[in-house]
This record gives C-alpha cells, structure tokens and sequence, in this order.
C-alpha cells in the first residue's frame, strides 16, 4: 500500500486512465477531405435568330408555300406572297423576345395580311397571333386549327 492509502495497483490503473483520457482528448479527428467539385455543366446557348433567318424560317413552312403558290396561281403572276416586319422592336412573351413578322399577299395596289407569326429571337419557337381570341398558338396548335378548319369547309 501506499502512504495514502490507496492500493498501488489502483493508482497505476487511475494514472493509466488519466494518461489516456488525457490523450485522447488531445487527438482530433482528422477533417475529412472535401467532396471534388461537381463539373460544372455549361448549358448550349441557344442559337441566335435573326430577322432574316426568322424570315427564311417562315418562308420555308408548307402551309407558306402553299399559300405563296395559290397566290402565284390565281393572280397569274401579278401578286406574291411575302414575309414583312410588323414591327421592329421585339415583342416579348414569358421574357423571350420574339421577332413580329407577317405573311402577306403583295398586289400591285394593296398588301393583305394572311397570318402574323412571332418567331423566337433565340431558339427554333414559332408562334401564331389569334386575334380573334387576342392570344397565341405554337405552330401545332394552329395547324390543328387550319385542319379542322378545313374539315368545316369540305362539309
């Protein structure tokens, strides 16, 4: 025994378990290495639209060569069909810009407007004015509606 009365193995046992408890507190855990960076996925822009590949976009639509011929037919030659600006400033719809172009049947005394598209400023997107509704359609929704149209005619 010792002078204090405490065993010797006991305060080996209660130096031990302080030496320890003592390094341990010293030891960090080590910092885990951060995560690599995540690749950063650059999105295409998309292409850049401008009035007159809008217009040769237009020009290249069936139903425009259809009308563009019809017109080319009837008069003999003497009207066209043609893509004009309505205006130059773009028109905006959900924050896209979009260019403002028509089809019209050009005679030598009058211009008559068939239809007026919005074509997207960046992007392949086309749209068609409903004045009649004062909204918009995508070129799909519109060609549903010429064909039941011309469904309702052939009747």
């Amino acid at each position: 025994m010792t002078p204090s009365g405490i065993p010797t193995a006991s305060l080996r046992l209660l130096t031990v378990s302080a030496l320890l408890a003592a390094s341990l507190m010293g030891c960090k855990e080590e910092p885990k290495p951060a995560p690599p960076p995540k690749p950063v996925v650059q999105q295409k822009a998309e292409p850049v639209v401008t009035r007159e590949e809008a217009m040769a976009t237009l020009l290249a639509l069936p139903e425009v060569k259809a009308w563009s011929a019809e017109i080319e037919k009837r008069s003999r030659g003497k009207a066209h069909g043609a893509i004009i600006e309505d205006d130059p400033q773009p028109r905006t719809i959900n924050g896209r810009p979009y260019w403002q172009l028509s089809f019209v049947e050009n005679r030598a005394d009058k211009v008559e407007r068939r239809e007026s598209f919005l074509v997207a400023q960046t992007g392949k997107q086309i749209l068609v004015e409903d004045f009649e509704n004062d909204s918009v359609l995508s070129l799909d929704e519109w060609r549903r509606e010429i064909h039941r149209i011309r469904l309702k005619s052939a009747d």
